[in-house]
């Protein structure tokens, strides 16, 4: 039977937290470090914590090279637009 004080998380799969949010699995990660910090989880409890936390710091980075490649698609296309227009608008001549 289960013990209702065992903080363990549930085995996690790559479902479950492929399905986080940034915001959501940095949270979690940060209560699993916590837990872990504390040091009084039980061996088999702090390998659970263990691997729950390197599966949410893989989906924390993955949406971190999400949001880079992002910024440089937007910054590589801010600079050939603007490439394509260096020569400057024709001003109208002022009489």
């Amino acid at each position: 039977m289960a013990d209702p004080a065992d903080k363990t998380p549930p085995a996690s799969s790559s479902d479950d937290v492929a399905g986080l949010s940034y915001e959501q699995a940095r949270d979690e990660l940060v209560r699993v470090v916590g837990e872990l910090e504390q040091g009084s989880a039980t061996l088999e409890q702090s390998l659970a914590l263990w691997e729950r936390g390197e599966a949410l710091a893989r989906r924390c980075e993955e949406w971190l090279l999400g949001a880079k490649e992002r910024l440089d698609a937007a910054r590589n296309a801010a600079v050939s637009t603007s490439a394509g227009s260096s020569a400057g608008p024709s001003s109208p001549a002022v009489s």
